[in-house]
Formats: structure tokens, C-alpha cells, sequence
């Protein structure tokens, strides 16, 4: 039976059932479950209305009570309150007690990270480069793992079917592997309980992952906020209309139920956006019941869906960051996300430039405050969107995590990504941040991938050097260069690299 048919006829049933309702908590708090460390936590539930809600946070080495609040359920039975900023370690236990009592164990305060996307960031470790070896060597009980299963929904849901896992060979078989390569890399460097809730779903679009204030808030997507509240008002006018026959159907059935008699089947109501396709259904269903959940920051790994979409791409990652760190209210919390690697999409001539476009507007999203992006043009597979080299990826998103988020300043947590250019008669001279130890050639080869283009825009490829901490461009057939571009290609596999072994990201001087 549809979820949304189920939280219809709740709306009519709820004052019946309060009267036997228990105190509950939503799935994402639980034993086994990591909370984020010095920070004020969020924690809400459901209780009768006006019922008092004792929530008593206990250490457990010593059996010392480190808070204890009373919190009031409102008149619709929802409660909520915060627990006190506590440092890294555990184990703890939390009681929630009203008419019936919760007891939650071996709880861990540490480092909370979201982890979200399409089927690379959804890939498991069993399915991923040395497999086997990595799923005997994962005994890591301090990394705790939630995986959110795959549920779309039109209307927001208040929880899911999850719960917290410890990382064991079992546990961490279909878990995702970027994220647990990352959480990996982060306990063995802070030395700290690490969380990671993993919410993500192969083949998805990067809309239905955003919340409606995240669209709201760039202009360039007005057209997606006017069809979501189009859509709303349409569903509110057809769901006044359909009430009726949801209460007969109530009576009907109490009836039924009394009388032994048959039950009809429930009258349907879909919201028209309860499809893992449409823009927000993801996020009612996999993101909205965990927030305000305290967390550290997000890692994205998404786009092959939107790939022909170019910069347009650039303003759904705007909305995506903006909408999530709106609705937690945390703030600018970090939000790294994954360059895709290479791979041969098909089509001929300037098709086989759309996922450079792509790569174009994910560098471009830089530019969003408290943001990171790792480059994986070393580590794909041009004939698999699927690269298993995963420990490769979660590696360098806990570079940005562990040189941006957590200070540890000797890191190097991104490869070279242009800045600027000059034209030096016959050559152009590319200026890159984050070189690093300086610039080199992956191979020891000449560098690749690199084209130039006169006024005519026809480019061709080109001989390029690492001259001190930039890299000179030039060709016999473009004797008055004005532009510059590098990796420009769908199967582009270049070997710039800083001496930390990261690689560039490919980009374009011009904008033709």
C-alpha cells in the first residue's frame, strides 16, 4: 500500500490512536548510532500530546549522567530538544522516557558525514577494486554505518526502514565503498568515532535530491520552483475534493474490521511527484527524515544523469547546497563533491565534449563557499561508468575534508585547477592554484591532452611544457594563439599532476 495513502488516512485515525501512542523516536537515533561531537544535538520524536518526555544522556564508563532534560509533546504529539555539546569518545547510553521508556546503547560521539548521490557514490565495497581483501580487513567497530534505503515520496516522511550497523565484514560487504574509504581514511588520521549515513540511489537525476528552498533560491531554475508549487496547489485542491472518500472508507473499514467482513482496498491519492524522478521526491523520502540529525558536512558523487546539461548543471548544484544547508541550519557546512572520470558516452564532433561541460560546471560550483571537489581523471575507466577504483576516490575527498574542515595544514588536498592565462607570442602560459609541490608529467612523458585555437576557434593539439609552476602551450599550426583548453574530451585521460600525485582537472580559456 503507497506510503502517502497511509500518511492520508493517518491525518484521520491520529486522535484515535493517541490515546494508545508510545513514545518513539525516528529510526536514524538508535543503538550503535554515532553523534556529532562538539556540537549541540538535535534530538525529536512523537509522544501523546501535552506528555512530558525525560531525555537522559549517560556515560557509560563511569554511569555519570551527563544531562537529563524534560521536554513537552505538543498538541500534535511532536517533541524535541537538544543534547549538550560532548567530546569525542564513548560509549554512551541515552534513555527517553514518557509512558514507555527507549533505551538507546553503545552510542559514539565523533564525526557525523552525509553521503549521497547516484550508483558511483550507491557502489558497494564487494563489487569494487581488491574486494575481498577489504571486506576481511573491515573491523573498524568505531566506524558506524546507516544506509537509508531506496524510497521516493512527493510529500515529505518523518523516517525510514534504517538502522546503525558496526563496520564488520558483513556490514561493510554492500555498503558504499567511496564512503567508507573515506570514513576509513578519517578514523585512522583523527583517531575518533566516525559516522557515515549513506543516502544515494543509482541512475538518479540531481533534482529530486533538492529541497523546494533550494530552487527557490536561484533564479536560473525559477521554472522548476513554479512547477513545484503549481503541482502542490493542483494536489491540495484534488486532496480537499478526495477527503470524503477517505473517511467513508474509514468508517467503512472500522466496520469491516468489527464485523469480520470484507476490507476494500484503501481510495488511491498519489502525489504526482512520488517518482524517483521528479524534483524533490528523493529528498522527502531519504534526506528530510534525518534532518536536523547534527552532522559535519556532505559528499556528493552524482551527475552522469544530467551529463548533457553543461553549466545549466552548475545552478541544480547551487540549489542542492543551498536547500541542504537551509533546512539543517548548521550553517555552511562542507560539501565536497566528486569530478566524474572519463567515459565514452558516444556521439561524434562537439558531442564528445559534453561531459568536459559537465566537468566545466562541477569545477565551477568551487565557487559555492565551504566547498571541495576531487578530480578522477587518473582513476576511471573509459569503457565502465562504474570505476572500481573507489579507495582512490574516498582517499582524496578525506584530503579535502582533513586539510579544509579539520586544519591539518601540511595536506595537499587538491590537484591543480586553472586560473588564468597570458599570450606569450607564438605560446600561451596557463597560471593553476593548488599546484602543490610543483607541476609534472604523471608518466615522465610529454603532457597530454592539451589543445590551443586561434581566432578561427578551430583548435588543434598541442605541445606543452612545465616551465617553474605553470605550464607554456603552443603548436606549429596555430601560430597567434588566443585560447586554451585541456582534457577537453569525454575520453580524456591527461597526466598533468602536482608532485602529490593529483591530477588537474581539465578546463577551457574560452567560452565559445
Amino acid at each position: 500500500m503507497k506510503v502517502l495513502i497511509v500518511v492520508i488516512s493517518s491525518m484521520f485515525l491520529l486522535s484515535h490512536l493517541y490515546a494508545f501512542a508510545e513514545v518513539r523516536l525516528p529510526r536514524v537515533f538508535g543503538s550503535n548510532m554515532v553523534l556529532q561531537r562538539d556540537m549541540s544535538v538535535p534530538i525529536w520524536g512523537w509522544a501523546n500530546a501535552g506528555e512530558e518526555v525525560l531525555i537522559t544522556l549517560i556515560r557509560d564508563s563511569d554511569g555519570e549522567i551527563v544531562s537529563s532534560q524534560e521536554v513537552i509533546a505538543d498538541v500534535k504529539g511532536n517533541w524535541n530538544s537538544t543534547l549538550p555539546k560532548t567530546g569525542a569518545g564513548g560509549p554512551y547510553s541515552i534513555t527517553v522516557k514518557g509512558g514507555n521508556t527507549i533505551e538507546l546503547s553503545n552510542i559514539l560521539f565523533g564525526e557525523v558525514w552525509v553521503c549521497s548521490g547516484q550508483s558511483n557514490m550507491e557502489w558497494p565495497v564487494n563489487a569494487s577494486d581488491n574486494s575481498q581483501e577489504e571486506i576481511a580487513a573491515a573491523d573498524y567497530p568505531d566506524i558506524r554505518l546507516f544506509h537509508i534505503p531506496r524510497v521516493a515520496s512527493g510529500l515529505p516522511m518523518l523516517d525510514m526502514d534504517a538502522q546503525w550497523r558496526l563496520t564488520t565484514p558483513d556490514n561493510i560487504r554492500h555498503f558504499s565503498a567511496v564512503a567508507y574509504y573515506f570514513g576509513r581514511h578519517l578514523y585512522n588520521e583523527l583517531d575518533i568515532p566516525i559516522g557515515l549515513i549513506n543516502t544515494s540511489w543509482g541512475g538518479t537525476r540531481i533534482e529530486p535530491w533538492t529541497p523546494p528552498v533550494g530552487f527557490d533560491s536561484v533564479p536560473a531554475l525559477s521554472s522548476i520552483s513554479d512547477e513545484i508549487r503549481d503541482i502542490d496547489t493542483n494536489y491540495r485542491t484534488q486532496l480537499s475534493e478526495k477527503i470524503s472518500e477517505i473517511e467513508e472508507w474509514i468508517a467503512e473499514t472500522k466496520e469491516a474490521i468489527q464485523d469480520n467482513s470484507t476490507i476494500i482496498q484503501m481510495p488511491e491519492n498519489e502525489h504526482p511527484l512520488t517518482n524517483s524522478g521528479r524534483p524533490t521526491s528523493l529528498y522527502n523520502a531519504m534526506i528530510y527524515p534525518i534532518v536536523p540529525y547534527a552532522i559535519r558536512g556532505a559528499l556528493w558523487y552524482q551527475g552522469e544523469s544530467n551529463m548533457p546539461e553543461g553549466m545549466t548543471y552548475h545552478e541544480k548544484m547551487k540549489a542542492l547546497i543551498n536547500g541542504w544547508r537551509n533546512v539543517w541550519g548548521q550553517g555552511d557546512f562542507p560539501f565536497y563533491f566528486v569530478q566524474l572520470a572519463p567515459f565514452n558516452y558516444g556521439g561524434q564532433g562537439d558531442e564528445t565534449a559534453r561531459l568536459a561541460r559537465l566537468w566545466e560546471a562541477q569545477a565551477a560550483t568551487l565557487t559555492v563557499p565551504n566547498t571541495g571537489m576531487v578530480v578522477t581523471t587518473d582513476v576511471g575507466n573509459i569503457r565502465d561508468i562504474h570505476p572500481r577504483n573507489k579507495q582512490a576516490v574516498g582517499l582524496r575527498l578525506a584530503y579535502w575534508a582533513l586539510g579544509k574542515t579539520y586544519g591539518k595544514s601540511d595536506i595537499v588536498y587538491s590537484g591543480p585547477l586553472y586560473k588564468s592565462m597570458e599570450i606569450e607570442e607564438d605560446s600561451i602560459r596557463c597560471h593553476f592554484d593548488h599546484i602543490g609541490g610543483g607541476l609534472m608529467s604523471s608518466d615522465g612523458g610529454a603532457l597530454t591532452w592539451f589543445e590551443i585555437a586561434g581566432e578561427d576557434k578551430q583548435f588543434y593539439k598541442a605541445n606543452a611544457i612545465v616551465e617553474g609552476d605553470t605550464v607554456v602551450v603552443s603548436s606549429e599550426s596555430v601560430p597567434s594563439p588566443v585560447a586554451v583548453r585541456f582534457g577537453w574530451d569525454q575520453i580524456a585521460e591527461p597526466n598533468l599532476i602536482n608532485k602529490e600525485g593529483l591530477p588537474a582537472s581539465p578546463f577551457r580559456s574560452d567560452s565559445w
